[in-house]
């Protein structure tokens, strides 16, 4: 019996599952990780590279429905959109199948499950999930972490103030609205410091729950709690030499934000479960899409807290002001998935040109991005065209200085986006210009 390399995470809060489903398929895989507590999800998924997640979708507060397994999935596709999830249940039928895959799911294994089944499934998931990590490291895959466009006057302002305080050590927030890019901008600044030879470690902080907060920023030692096997260095050890960007700090609750602005002050950490303080010597930069001036002056975030973070402050402009970057990120995009997908379109049409520029693109650059992708996938021709990327007219538009309850005219959006999308929600998320998690609250909110 051959072992194919491959690491799987098994999530049930049943023991006896997790036994028996880790029994048959540790003869078969590499590695076999299991775990109970769902609340655990996030820190796994961001520290440990696991080619399946097979995934539960009714723990203890959720019996049968499924939500809850559907809530985890969009929580694990947030933290990593590559992750490869298969979903199993003892409550499942062929709707909760359709809807499992709509939502980004592999596939769907019902409980009890046949050996054979589970296995040729979990297989098939692997072999998948390593193609993709193939092509990636052979050059299929363009990535644009490290490409910074701008000519507009408003973010030469910007890279004007990056390149004087970047080879400093001054703590940076940068400041702007989702999708602009701010995680770009701090590997820029990263690219640009003294501390360019380490690592830069980001951490996503409106994606950590606050049973994994001190751990995963902090580090742990074994035995600290439940499932500790191992002593495990937090995000600020990482980084030691290199720059530690905290996005989202806006999100984190008042407590944390005590434990982060001491571990600032005294530049120094303690893992969960010792008593050890260990020096730190990290380069910080945050971010947030909020207006975190607001959130002090009411009480919501600790104002030393924000005197600590923001040494200098950096506005990351939208890019409604910046429209004479819009054309270059596009055909930037347009050069990029081109080649990616093979396909031959290599220009922008003259009108959808002023139709690019006219939009005020409310997913910022996130929106752009996806939008060419989408079109060159679709686009026959050599020349993308208005009707190619389905951008919102200026028209339509300008409804949006009329009077329009803005509320209904955004469940209309979304709606058309998931009938467009035959209910799948990572598409749909992607032509909207939202994350997945942002697309569920606000399916939730207008009960769609």
């Amino acid at each position: 019996m051959s072992i194919q390399q491959g690491k799987i995470l098994i999530v049930d809060d049943d023991v006896d599952v997790l036994r028996a489903a880790r029994l048959l398929l540790k003869r078969h895989f590499a590695q076999v990780d299991f775990e109970k507590n769902p609340q655990k999800i996030p820190y796994l998924v961001t520290n440990f590279d696991y080619d399946v997640i097979l995934l539960d979708m009714n723990f203890t507060r959720d019996l049968s429905s499924g939500k809850e397994g559907f809530e985890w999935l969009d929580r694990i596709l947030d933290i990593n959109p590559k992750a490869t999830v298969v979903l199993f249940t003892a409550y499942g039928d062929v709707e909760m199948a359709v809807r499992a895959i709509k939502a980004g799911a592999a596939d769907f294994v019902l409980k009890p499950w046949e050996n054979d089944k589970l296995l040729a499934t979990m297989q098939t998931a692997v072999a998948a999930h390593q193609a993709k990590q193939d092509k990636k490291a052979g050059g299929a895959t363009l990535h644009t972490g490290n490409v910074l466009i701008g000519d507009s006057p408003a973010m030469q302002e910007v890279l004007e103030t990056v390149g004087r305080v970047a080879g400093t050590d001054a703590n940076i927030l940068i400041l702007g609205e989702n999708g602009t890019g701010k995680d770009l901008l701090a590997r820029h600044i990263h690219a640009l410091s003294a501390r360019k030879e380490k690592s830069i470690v980001p951490v996503d902080l409106g994606a950590l729950s606050e049973t994994l907060f001190e751990s995963e920023l902090f580090g742990h030692v074994k035995g600290a709690f439940t499932d500790a096997r191992d002593d495990r260095a937090g995000r600020f050890e990482e980084a030691a030499g290199g720059t530690i960007f905290l996005d989202e700090i806006g999100n984190i609750s008042i407590p944390f934000q005590a434990k982060l602005l001491t571990v600032l002050q005294n530049r120094q950490v303690t893992r969960v479960g010792s008593n050890k303080q260990i020096p730190i010597d990290v380069r910080l930069i945050s971010a947030t899409n909020k207006n975190i001036q607001q959130l002090a002056a009411s009480g919501q975030f600790r104002q030393d807290l924000l005197y600590r973070i923001n040494t200098i402050e950096v506005h990351l402009p939208p890019l409604r002001e910046r429209r004479e970057d819009i054309v270059p990120l596009a055909e930037y995009f347009l050069g990029m998935y081109r080649k990616k997908y093979n396909r031959p379109v290599a220009f922008l049409h003259e009108t959808l040109i002023t139709q690019l520029e006219n939009y005020d693109w409310p997913g910022n650059i996130r929106e752009l991005q996806h939008a060419i992708e989408r079109a060159v996938i679709l686009c026959q021709g050599k020349t993308l065209m208005p009707k190619d990327v389905f951008v919102k007219s200026a028209a339509s538009a300008e409804k949006l200085d009329t009077g329009f309850n803005l509320e209904d005219m955004e469940r209309n959006m979304i709606a058309q986006a998931l009938k467009q999308c035959n209910g799948n929600i990572t598409d749909a998320a992607k032509e909207l210009g939202l994350s997945r998690a942002a697309l569920y609250r606000r399916m939730e909110k207008y009960n769609l």
